[in-house]
C-alpha cells in the first residue's frame, strides 16, 4: 500500500484553524469538507470536536489518499469520502451531489457547516462562482460556512510573500490566483451568505466566516 499522501501546511495551520472552528462549528452537527486534500485536516479536527459529524469531498483521484487517514484514525464520527467538484457546464454546481444528511424523521436536510482550506486561489474563478452556486442546494438555512486561505483585500496583497505566491500560482496556471475577498463576499451574498468573521492567521492568511440567512 503506497504512504499516505502528507503536506507539511497542513500540520502547520491545523491548530490555528482548530481555534476558529471550535467557536463557530460549536453548535454545528454535519460538516461538508469540500478539497480535503491529503484528509489530514479532517482527522485532525474531527477527533478534536467529536460533536461532528464530518464528511470530506474531493476529485476521485484524491479520494483513496483520504481513505487512508480515515481508516488509519478509525474515528466515528468520519463516514467515507464522496466525489465532489465544482463545475461550470451544464450549469454552476456542485457535482456529483454529495449524500445531504438526515432529520431525526429521515428526511434529507442541509449541511449545517461547511469547511474549506485552500482550494478557491486554486480553482478558476468560474469555479469559485460554481462553488458558491453549489453551496446554494446543499447548505441549511442557518448554515455557516468557513473558508481558510489567503485573500487581497481592495485589489492589494497583503505580503510580499503573497505576491510571490500568486505569480507563482498563475505562471502554473493562469486561472488561478489569491482572490479578492470584497469579490467573494459579492458572491457568497447571492447564496445568502453574509461574513461574521474575518480572523487573521499565520503566514499571512485569513479564515472567513459566513452565516446563511438574515
Amino acid at each position: 500500500m503506497p504512504s499516505k499522501p502528507f503536506a507539511p501546511a497542513c500540520e502547520r495551520n491545523r491548530d490555528p484553524i482548530l481555534a476558529v472552528l471550535r467557536t463557530c462549528f460549536a453548535d454545528r452537527r454535519d460538516v461538508l469538507e469540500i478539497g480535503s486534500g491529503s484528509g489530514q485536516h479532517a482527522v485532525h479536527f474531527a477527533a478534536a470536536m467529536p460533536w461532528l459529524r464530518w464528511q470530506c469531498s474531493d476529485h476521485a483521484a484524491r479520494l483513496p489518499g483520504i481513505r487512508q487517514w480515515l481508516d488509519e484514525a478509525a474515528l466515528a464520527n468520519t463516514p467515507a469520502p464522496v466525489e465532489l467538484q465544482a463545475v461550470i457546464e451544464p450549469v454552476p454546481a456542485l457535482l456529483p451531489p454529495p449524500p445531504l444528511p438526515r432529520a431525526a424523521d429521515g428526511a434529507a436536510r442541509g449541511y449545517d457547516a461547511v469547511f474549506s482550506a485552500n482550494t478557491l486561489h486554486i480553482m478558476g474563478w468560474p469555479q469559485v462562482q460554481a462553488l458558491f452556486a453549489g453551496l446554494a442546494t446543499l447548505m441549511g438555512e442557518d448554515a455557516v460556512l468557513a473558508v481558510y486561505g489567503p485573500f487581497n483585500y481592495g485589489g492589494a496583497f497583503g505580503s510580499a510573500s503573497n505576491r510571490d505566491f500568486d505569480g507563482w500560482l498563475k505562471a502554473r496556471d493562469p486561472a488561478s490566483g489569491i482572490r479578492d475577498a470584497e469579490a467573494v463576499d459579492a458572491v457568497a451574498a447571492g447564496v445568502g451568505l453574509r461574513l461574521v468573521e474575518d480572523h487573521a492567521m499565520p503566514a499571512n492568511n485569513r479564515c472567513r466566516v459566513w452565516r446563511r440567512g438574515p
